[in-house]
């Protein structure tokens, strides 16, 4: 699960961070979107219990995302990227109970790559720029590709906003504003030359660590 990557400061490239940080994470990102389960749902050929297993393995990562992130609220880095209205923890509580009842709880459990996941982004409580590079990978996807598997899900599985609250984001307003103004924030951090190595890096790991969960459940879950 080693990411390595040829990252440069935005003052070396020359180039607004944020684009030097999709350039260097392009074939990651491309990885985990061509994987054979996400192929499966978005091809409609996924079963429910597949789509199911996805959001529960979505709810531990985004617990722990979303209590590190409240650790470090006040850190200059990593607090910087807090909007009301982002965090899907509430939304994918509320798609596990309509999709496998009030006792979702005990019904649900990381698989081994949830746990790596997890433990990973735990592991940023040290490092907020860590913590960033595991944000943007999450969000930025959901904010944008997420909006096409709502689509698909709705269609293949009857869902209406019942089962489907993780992919909606109204308290946001504009998701093309809210894509820019996160970019924005990219491309103002003031980081070190190391740190924004490390950013690079880590997102490269996160998107790997992302392919990993779905490779899991790609082994349980088959197309129809």
């Amino acid at each position: 699960m080693s990411a390595t990557a040829q990252a440069t400061t935005p003052q070396e490239s020359g180039a607004p961070f944020s684009e030097r940080l999709k350039a260097a994470t392009w074939s990651d990102h491309g990885a985990a979107e061509h994987h054979g389960f996400t192929q499966a749902l978005m091809s409609g050929t996924l079963p429910i219990g597949g789509y199911t297993a996805m959001v529960a393995q979505h709810y531990f990562a985004y617990a722990a995302l979303e209590d590190l992130g409240r650790a470090l609220a006040d850190d200059p880095v990593a607090g910087r990227f807090h909007w009301p209205g982002l965090p899907r923890v509430p939304a994918l509580a509320l798609d596990l109970e309509h999709l496998l009842g009030p006792g979702w709880r005990d019904q649900i459990s990381p698989t081994p790559a949830t746990r790596t996941y997890v433990a990973r982004i735990e592991q940023m409580a040290d490092h907020p720029e860590g913590f960033v590079a595991h944000h943007y990978t999450r969000y930025m996807g959901d904010v944008s590709g997420g909006q096409f598997i709502r689509q698909v899900a709705a269609r293949t599985y009857g869902l209406t906003h019942e089962g489907l609250s993780f992919y909606v984001f109204d308290e946001l307003g504009s998701l093309p504003r809210f894509r820019s103004g996160y970019r924005e924030r990219l491309d103002s951090l003031d980081l070190a030359p190391a740190d924004a190595d490390r950013l690079v890096r880590e997102t490269r790991l996160a998107y790997q660590l992302n392919t990993e969960v779905l490779a899991d459940l790609g082994r349980v879950w088959r197309p129809r």
